[in-house]
Formats: structure tokens, sequence, C-alpha cells
């Protein structure tokens, strides 16, 4: 690795607030993650798609920011966006709550984002031959809703890598039967009929041709459901710490069990459905660990 690669490596942990030994986790596996898209993007004539899946506390984030930074030092221009940034307004789920299912007023499953928005940026930044500039779509978790359009960033045209994470990127629909039996209290109590989890999936097709223009899929692969929901566990306990428990976004153990459960359906589905398709996919341990990558890295 060049000095140049440490000094920026150190850069990023210190920006986004990482351990030190985060460093031995970029060194082993982002770093030759990074060289592997560059050598694609160059034999390629237009952009490089790149989809990062993760289910929550998998490192999406991370991963999709180390990357944007280190090809961009290759003078590479990358866009970065995640799906998390395209859901629809509170208002806007407020009506499909009220017209199909009280749950989708929730964000995260499939059917709370605006997909036309998602095509009309993807549109942009896929072709080689657009210029000028795109606007990337952010929402404010905090508020629940889409940034203004003056706090979108805007990203110069044409660019060469974009870089698109979310929790059921690239996953496709469940088969109808498997939809019949609840997974959890949630749907069995909220959803007896099953018309969330069956509009869930139907719109889940709507995405394929968003998923469809992926190049590379990574997969961050955490050891299981219940991995999952010990790791927001423990981010939400670090949040009640910080804030001395105080503020709407802290939940208590109820409330978060509650919350867990609109995503446990897609995530296990994930876990069992999308390895076998993945380009790539880092194995995770309890600890957050990559232990080992399908195929090898090395």
């Amino acid at each position: 690795m060049q000095p140049a690669d440490q000094a920026l490596i150190r850069a990023f942990l210190e920006a986004e607030k990482l351990p030190p030994e985060f460093a031995d986790l970029i060194t082993e596996w982002y770093l030759p993650l990074a060289g592997q898209l560059m050598e694609r993007r160059r034999r390629l004539d237009r952009p490089l798609i790149v989809g990062i899946n993760g289910a929550q506390g998998t490192g999406k984030s991370t991963l999709a920011n180390f990357l944007t930074l280190m090809l961009s030092e290759q003078q590479l221009r990358i866009a970065n966006l995640s799906l998390d940034d395209l859901y629809l307004s509170s208002g806007q789920r407020r009506n499909l709550a009220a017209d199909v299912h009280p749950l989708l007023a929730s964000r995260g499953v499939p059917g709370t984002h605006d997909l036309e928005l998602a095509r009309q940026v993807m549109l942009r930044l896929a072709d080689p031959h657009s210029d000028g500039q795109v606007l990337l779509p952010r929402f404010d978790k905090a508020e629940d809703e889409p940034r203004p359009l003056s706090e979108w960033e805007a990203v110069d045209l044409p660019v060469d890598v974009v870089v698109l994470e979310g929790w059921f990127l690239g996953l496709q629909p469940e088969s109808a039967e498997t939809l019949d039996k609840p997974v959890n209290s949630l749907e069995a109590d909220e959803d007896r009929d099953g018309i969330w989890r069956r509009y869930v999936n139907t719109r889940l097709h709507a995405y394929q041709p968003l998923f469809a223009e992926i190049d590379f899929l990574v997969m961050l692969k955490a050891p299981s459901f219940d991995c999952v929901y010990r790791w927001r566990s423990l981010q939400e306990q670090k949040l009640a710490a910080a804030t001395g428990g105080r503020g709407s976004k802290v939940m208590d153990g109820p409330t978060l069990d509650r919350f867990i459960q609109h995503f446990e359906r897609l995530t296990r589905h994930c876990l069992a459905e999308l390895p076998d398709r993945a380009d790539l996919v880092f194995e995770l341990d309890e600890n957050h660990h990559i232990t080992h990558s399908q195929p090898a890295l090395h």
C-alpha cells in the first residue's frame, strides 16, 4: 500500500469516526474491491453501476463512502446514491396508508420509494453522453421528509461510476405461497389478511428494472436476522446514552421491536436468496468483521 493510500485511510477513519483497527478491514477487503472496480470501469465505454446490499448495521454507507473517496482519488467521477434518499414524503406515505394499508405509513419497504425519480436520475447517470449536472436526491430521516432541492447534491456529468446502496437492493420478489404465513407478530396482528406483505412483494417487481442496471453487486451478509436485530438494538442504546434518553429518535425496546419487524421478511429473504446472485459477498461475523469473501478477492 502506498503512503498516499495510508494517509487517505487515516483521513477517512477520522471523517467517519471509525476506530483505528478499521484500517485493517479497509486494507484487506475494501482496497482490493476498489482496485477490481477500477479495472472493470476501464473495460467499459459507459458508467459502471455498482450496487451494495446489506441489512441494517452492516456498513453499506461506510463502504459506499470509501469507494467514492478511493475512486475519486483515481480521477474518476463518482455518484453516490442510496435507496434511502428516494423515500416518498410522509404525506405520500399517509395517502398509501389510507388507500392500501396502514403499515405503509412507515418508510422502508418496497412501495415507499419514488421510483419515477429513481428512474429519471439513473437514466442521466447511466448515459455516457449526458452533460451538464444532475441533482442527487437527499432524504432527512430526522424530519422524515425529502430534503429541499437546494440541499440535493449536484454532480457533473458524465460520471464514471455510480455507487447505489440499499438494504434490499438487487432482491427478487418472493413466491406467492411464502406470503401466506406471517413471519412475526407485526404481520400476524397488523397484517392478518396479508394485504401489506402482498402489496410490498408486488411493488418489488417494479424495482427490477432499476436493479437490472447494476453491473456489479456487492452483498454485506450478516450472520442472521437475529444478529441484525442485536446490532440495531445496540445502536439505539448508544443513541440513548448519548442523549440521556431524550428525543423522539430514541426508541425503547417495544418500539424498536415493532420497527425492526417491518424489515424482517425481506431481510431473511435477502440472506437466503441473494448470496447466490451477488457478484461478491462479504461474510460478516457477529462483531461486524469480514471473515471472508465469495469469490475470494486475494
